[in-house]
This record gives C-alpha cells, structure tokens and sequence, in this order.
C-alpha cells in the first residue's frame, strides 16, 4: 500500500460554542493541515497521485475556509468549528474528488497550534 501526503494551510477566525474558558472568545489559528491519501496501485506515471494535484484539490476545499469567521460559514453554523470538525468537514470534502482520480482519501490531519493536532479518518480498513 502507498500512502501520499501533502501538508498545507490556512488562516482563519473562529469561537467555540459550549466551552468555558478562553477559547469561546473570538480569536485565530495559522491551521496546518494534512492530507493522506492511499492505493495498492500506481498511475500510468508511476504515482499513486501527483502532489501538486492533490495541493490543488485541497485548495479548492480550503480557499472557503481561509481568512473567514468560521461560525459564520454555513458548514458551521450549527456544527462547532473545533478542529475536529473541521478534520471531518475536509475529509466529506476531499473523499469525492480524490476518489475520481483512483486513489482513497486515508486521513486528514488538523493542527490549530504547533503542539495540537487531530487526525479523522472514516475507517482502518
């Protein structure tokens, strides 16, 4: 099995909904993130998917989130926008589109600060 992975990133606004402390007052995170994707087969060029396409599709997802208030996305309005969610908002997003280019979404990785991350994955199989 290959497994690709690209790290990327964007910058956005949120609060957290349900919490107590600092983090339900309105503040930002430089967010990183990474994308994995996996095939027991390589394309015609040898590659499982080339990264500046996989860079692409990630960006198309991510180009709606950077520089926004998340709460006020649609996407987020009634779902928290903890890191978390956001990890399994870009999964349902990615998994299509990297589907059509025979290759299986495997994790998508969110860090909010350099120290703290989530992982979201659909299943191990």
């Amino acid at each position: 099995m290959y497994e690709v992975t690209i790290e990327t990133s964007f910058s956005a606004a949120h609060r957290l909904r349900h919490y107590r402390g600092k983090c339900e007052n309105l503040h930002g995170h430089n967010w990183k993130v990474a994308v994995s994707v996996v095939s027991d087969k390589l394309n015609k060029s040898g590659m499982v998917i080339d990264f500046q396409e996989l860079k692409e599709l990630t960006w198309k997802v991510l180009k709606k989130l950077d520089h926004q208030y998340l709460n006020d996305l649609p996407d987020f309005k009634e779902l928290n926008p903890t890191s978390e969610n956001i990890a399994k908002f870009l999964y349902a997003k990615l998994k299509g589109p990297v589907e059509k280019r025979g290759a299986r979404l495997h994790r998508i990785k969110v860090w909010e600060s350099e120290g703290s991350s989530v992982g979201y994955e659909k299943d191990r199989s």
